[in-house]
């Protein structure tokens, strides 16, 4: 199964840009190819329509490894000799040590790394313990307001610290997040597909970006990845690997392979602006694509095909972060969702 036409394109919430329903994402992506394999892919993936790339420096927090993807995103751009205007970049802001580490100092030495001068969105990752939000809100607002990037994101926070920040920029004529980047697969929906998080869909207009769309890659059959992969809310990892099988069943019943099955079910919810994937190359990029084809024909179809697949339904609080598992009490410094 191919998907021929350029990618379709939704809007990343209502006060964000219009974005591919695909975009590549930077975590231990660029470290994997050659240059020139992967200057191949992200002139490939441009070519297509997917020209939107969610690149981080990652040295803060949990993620403080000296990782160089950024900088080899960078060098792959220059490479395929694709113009700034010709792709959007989606960084990111870490909470791990601000405010010590401004924002202002985080954007340069981000976007100082890959090459560039201002990125068109970003996100603002998660957090363990609570910051100032109205902090964040103003900090975040007065980037946009020196045209560091437009629009901005955030990542697994709480549907309630959302609300807040929303309401916040509202009250205060300030610039409001426009999307969650959440995890989200045919096994993890208990955050973005709980009622707070559908209020927020619904009053606030933001749009879901799916991450963790594969699960590291186990979603698409390489049950134990030997790269670093993104964290396990609710420990049912485990879980995810012994349903493989009946994944791969159902994927057979649709004609398709598991990892086109996997992202078309995200691309389905009606919130969903796009999905990141890790492709590293051009021949997975090739294969993704087709889910939009999947997607387009048979979404509710294989929704309810994959409904028992629900893996962390009652052991992760859609109210919380992800951070945080089921049942739970509320945070002492959450915020009321009201």
């Amino acid at each position: 199964m191919e998907f021929a036409e350029r990618v379709p394109r939704r809007r990343l919430g209502v006060h964000g840009p219009e974005v591919p329903l695909l975009a590549l994402g930077s975590w231990n992506t660029w470290d994997r190819m050659d240059p020139e394999d992967a200057a191949e892919l992200v002139r490939l993936a441009v070519d297509r329509g997917v020209n939107m790339f969610d690149v981080a420096h990652y040295n803060f927090g949990p993620h403080a490894e000296n990782a160089v993807t950024d900088v080899l995103f960078g060098q792959a751009i220059r490479d395929a000799g694709i113009a700034r205007e010709d792709y959007l970049l989606c960084g990111k802001l870490w909470l791990w040590e601000y405010p010590a580490s401004s924002f202002a100092e985080q954007i340069t030495v981000s976007l100082g790394r890959i090459g560039t001068d201002r990125a068109d969105t970003v996100v603002v990752g998660d957090f363990m313990e609570r910051p100032d939000l109205q902090a964040v809100v103003t900090d975040v607002s007065e980037l946009v307001r020196a045209g560091r990037f437009a629009s901005w994101g955030v990542n697994n926070w709480s549907a309630c610290d959302v609300l807040f920040a929303c309401r916040f920029a509202a009250a205060e004529g300030l610039v409001p997040p426009s999307f969650a980047q959440l995890k989200y697969n045919l096994a993890r929906r208990s955050v973005p597909e709980g009622p707070l998080y559908a209020r927020l869909f619904a009053e606030e207009g933001l749009a879901l970006q799916a991450s963790d769309v594969l699960e590291g890659g186990i979603l698409a059959g390489k049950l134990d990845p030997e790269r670093k992969i993104g964290a396990d809310p609710g420990g049912i990892r485990d879980r995810i690997r012994a349903a493989f099988p009946d994944i791969r069943r159902i994927a057979d019943d649709f004609g398709v392979t598991p990892a086109q099955l996997a992202i078309a079910f995200c691309l389905a919810h009606p919130s969903v602006a796009n999905v990141l994937v890790g492709v590293s190359k051009a021949e997975q990029l090739e294969n993704n694509l087709a889910a939009l084809g999947l997607c387009a024909r048979q979404g509710d179809e294989l929704r309810a095909a994959v409904a028992g697949l629900w893996l962390d339904e009652g052991v992760v609080d859609p109210a919380a972060s992800w951070g945080t598992d089921a049942p739970s009490a509320v945070r002492d410094d959450a915020v009321p969702c009201r």
